[in-house]
């Protein structure tokens, strides 16, 4: 950095704003430094400048699998509140297992990561206590953190939307209406069956429930059994976008009226087109992300608990009547 200084016929704090991005230098005089810069291959001691300011300018993000359309949504967007804040994102994929999920907290915070942001795959949290007493933030997303645990929170309006896709088909006419969900395990998948049962009151029949992970075996099966009542149902919702694909699949020519929580791409193409109760993974993840840096510019207020809200869209699938089928 000396060199760059004498280079640039400017002052070693001056070259050092300028590669910290700080205010106050003269644009011409900033351009000086960066053309010495270039000229001597001079880069920043990352190190140093940890032992330094005692930060890392890094953030740890925890989803379930990256590869699912919801999370990939989410990742991206807190990726870009990250890189607007110049810092650096370093994420992982659970795979729904609590394991997993603690094994690549603790490796991020092992490289001293400024904070983290969860979508928890375990509801036992109480090992992030030595981290959250040490003033690392954590953000959770998605599903609340385990019993004990008081952070962030920023979820989406899971029995609302439930209710919501369940009035919707009851409105056109359906009072045999199953549902296919996920892992009731998992606290998404749980409120989405809440709301369901909520909206349907006494017309709820646990025989139209089938709560597991959506393997194509497992759904096709309930799909047989539910359609060999003598009273099947006539219309399906499904709990998330992988639930709604696997559904689709396995149908076999079957056209029941159907509403799925999560939009998913194409879901407009189909014909008909698929209603879907939709959240907004960007949103939650920007959210999020925001609510840390919040708390790295050192807001100490009480633990907010958001919950974002969602919105039927009808394409034609839900909007089936009996009468139709």
């Amino acid at each position: 950095m000396k060199d760059v200084a004498s280079a640039a016929g400017v002052a070693l704090k001056t070259v050092s704003r300028v590669v910290n991005g700080e205010p106050g230098v003269h644009p011409e005089t900033a351009e000086r430094v960066r053309a010495a810069i270039d000229r001597l291959g001079y880069s920043r001691n990352e190190s140093a400048r940890v032992l330094r300011r005692g930060t890392t300018a890094t953030i740890g993000l925890v989803i379930e699998d990256v590869a699912d359309p919801f999370y990939a949504g989410l990742s991206r967007a807190v990726e870009t509140v990250v890189i607007d804040h110049g810092c650096l994102l370093l994420s992982g994929s659970s795979g729904e297992q609590p394991g997993r999920e603690r094994e690549l907290v603790e490796t991020f915070c092992a490289r001293r990561v400024d904070g983290l942001i969860m979508v928890p795959a375990g509801d036992d949290h109480t090992y992030l206590r030595p981290e959250l007493e040490a003033g690392t933030p954590v953000v959770f997303a998605d599903r609340p953190p385990g019993a004990g645990i008081d952070v962030d929170t920023v979820l989406s309006d899971n029995v609302g939307g439930a209710r919501q896709a369940v009035r919707h088909l009851l409105s056109h006419g359906h009072r045999r209406i199953a549902f296919l969900g996920d892992d009731p395990a998992i606290f998404t998948a749980a409120g989405r069956l809440q709301g369901y049962k909520e909206e349907l009151g006494g017309l709820f029949d646990q025989r139209l429930v089938s709560m597991r992970t959506p393997a194509p075996e497992a759904v096709r099966a309930a799909v047989e059994r539910m359609f060999g009542l003598d009273d099947p149902p006539t219309a399906l919702f499904t709990g998330n976008g992988r639930c709604t694909v696997t559904t689709l699949r396995v149908l076999d020519g079957r056209r029941p009226a159907l509403v799925g929580f999560d939009d998913f791409e194409l879901a407009d193409l189909l014909d008909p087109g698929v209603s879907v109760v939709a959240q907004d993974p960007s949103w939650m993840g920007r959210v999020a992300a925001e609510l840390l840096f919040r708390r790295l510019r050192g807001d100490t207020g009480p633990s907010e608990h958001i919950e974002l809200p969602v919105r039927l869209i009808p394409r034609g699938s839900g909007e089936l009547t009996p009468e139709h089928l």
